[in-house]
């Protein structure tokens, strides 16, 4: 697998929003009970996170989070201090590059607002960071030194 996933550069990979692998999952753990969300209800999220974006952009000439420019992301993205230095450690920690921190930050706010929150906070930030684990696991700086 990691073979195959060499031929991707980290250069193209810092240019996707949303990076997760799928696990296998097995018959007794589709067969368990729980509670789901259904479709209507996930839509009706997706659709007021949506009428968020249209009407905090309408005055910048963009619809969705993830048109947001480097500046437009200092505008619409701002933290607390709290979330950013957790993103500063993940930063580091992750070896990120400044296109994926900037990924970082739209995918955050797009789940804050999925959340129907205004602000973006340090559980935004760490799903958002979820879905960049796999850059240093397929592609970390060890990979590449090989």
């Amino acid at each position: 697998m990691k073979k195959y996933l060499s031929k991707i550069s980290k250069p193209f990979l810092d240019r996707v929003d949303i990076i997760t692998e799928a696990n296998k999952v097995n018959h007794k753990e589709l067969q368990k009970k729980g509670k789901e969300e259904s479709s209507k209800v996930i839509w009706e999220r997706v659709r007021q996170a949506r009428e968020i974006q249209y009407d905090r952009y309408k005055s910048e000439k963009i619809f969705f989070n993830a048109q947001l420019t480097p500046r437009m992301i200092k505008k619409f993205c701002v933290l607390e201090e709290e979330e950013e230095k957790f993103l500063a450690l993940m930063f580091e920690r992750m070896n990120l590059s400044a296109r994926a921190y900037h990924r970082i930050l739209k995918v955050a706010r797009t789940i804050a607002d999925l959340e129907g929150e205004e602000r973006i906070n340090k559980m935004h930030l760490s799903e958002a960071v979820c879905y960049r684990s796999v850059d240093e696991k397929y592609w970390g700086e060890k990979e590449w030194s090989k």
